[in-house]
């Protein structure tokens, strides 16, 4: 036997982890413990270690509504299946008699609806998103506190055996679904544990002491009040999901801007830029912040405050293909104003591109530069294809003519 030993590193993960962790990570803020389960996961299954006759994770998501529970399912499904809408989401709210199961699983023969009824979870619904890199699929209860305890008696066959018996008889195997459970279990408590927590009426040099310690041990209690340890038994991991401060806010505004951009840039009408200063982005946050509701209150006014006015802009033809909006925050009449800074932002002249230098004015909302070259690309495609086809001239048309007579 060779006396060289070679020391193992069991923390390293591989470069396809690597990079679905940091996309993950692009898009969740504030909720490491959610990436770091989900990447642990992913790992697993690609090292194909999962445990087998068992879902790939059973995880269950607690903490306040706005905190990002079903927005890193849907958020893990774009980066590994290409769209949010990879997620067999069960609304737990539908489900809140014994009877509402059969929606689910189907009606049993004797039963009316019998071959009636279309089941939501079939092998078919599951294996929709399947690659042949990666046979893998999302199965969400949001709410499942919401649900009846038919439902929850059913959860227990699944969470066990990854098995599922429609009202058919028909099987579907779960072994290779990761299913999440969501739900909202002591926010009430949580939201009087925030109180002046957010950093807007709290000072930021005071901070609540071990706010988070709290909001998880009240989570936690929580569920163990609601559920039988036995359903509790079968959960893989439980992760709660803390309220997001004022700096994590910020990152989640950046966020949800930068995808109001690209839609602006996927649209078919017009494709321009625009920037949010300073003031602006205060505004925002002030308007989109209440500790009840989380970063989906400040989606809301995004959409209120920046989305509906650049709509009107488009629909009015107030703004054309490659201009440059400034979003400023006017403070006599505490609103967000709009001024066009630029026109053809996203158009570059040959020689401009040859020579590498960028349009003026264009920026990217964090102050960065934009992606000139490619926008730039998207306005020659654009131009060229709204040029007529070539049109033989007239003399080339006679010669023609008097060659076709000829013959």
């Amino acid at each position: 036997m060779s006396d060289y030993i070679l020391p193992l590193d069991p923390s390293k993960r591989s470069t396809d982890t690597i990079d679905f962790q940091a996309a993950l990570r692009s898009k969740i803020v504030g909720q490491e413990e959610g990436v770091h389960a989900l990447v642990d996961l992913y790992q697993v299954f690609r090292a194909g270690l999962n445990s087998p006759g068992r879902p790939v994770g059973n995880l269950l998501f607690l903490g306040p509504t706005g905190s990002g529970k079903t927005r890193i399912v849907e958020a893990a499904a774009e980066i590994l299946f290409g769209e949010a809408r990879a997620v067999i989401k069960i609304d737990c709210a539908e489900f809140q008699h014994s009877h509402e199961i059969a929606k689910l699983i189907g009606s049993p023969p004797g039963y009316l609806g019998h071959r009636e009824t279309h089941p939501l979870i079939t092998q078919e619904t599951l294996t929709a998103s399947h690659t042949d890199k990666l046979k893998l699929s999302f199965l969400l209860f949001d709410e499942i506190e919401k649900a009846s305890d038919a439902l929850w008696q059913l959860l227990l066959g699944m969470l066990d055996k990854a098995t599922l018996t429609l009202g058919d008889n028909r099987k579907v195997d779960l072994s290779q679904t990761v299913i999440f459970l969501t739900s909202n279990l002591g926010g009430g408590e949580i939201a009087e544990l925030m109180q002046g927590g957010m950093g807007f009426v709290q000072p930021a040099d005071k901070p609540i002491s071990g706010l988070d310690e709290k909001v998880e041990r009240t989570a936690v209690e929580a569920a163990r009040r609601k559920f039988s340890p036995e359903f509790m038994n079968r959960l893989d991991k439980l992760v709660v999901f803390h309220p997001l401060q004022r700096e994590q806010l910020q990152e989640v505004l950046d966020i949800e801007l930068g995808q109001v951009q690209q839609r602006v840039l996927d649209t078919a009408k017009g494709q321009f830029l625009f920037r949010v200063t300073e003031a602006g982005r205060n505004f925002l946050l002030r308007e989109g912040t209440d500790q009840r509701y989380g970063a989906r209150h400040l989606k809301r006014a995004i959409e209120r405050h920046v989305v509906y006015p650049l709509a009107n802009l488009l629909a009015t033809d107030q703004v054309n293909l490659g201009d440059m909006v400034r979003i400023d925050w006017d403070e006599s009449h505490d609103l967000l104003t709009f001024v066009r800074e630029g026109e053809g932002a996203l158009v570059q002249s040959a020689s401009q591109r040859a020579m590498g230098v960028g349009a003026a004015g264009a920026q990217a909302m964090d102050g960065k530069p934009a992606e000139m070259p490619k926008a730039a690309t998207v306005e020659d495609r654009k131009s060229r294809a709204a040029q007529p086809a070539a049109v033989p001239s007239p003399s080339l048309q006679g010669r023609k003519k008097q060659e076709r007579s000829n013959t």
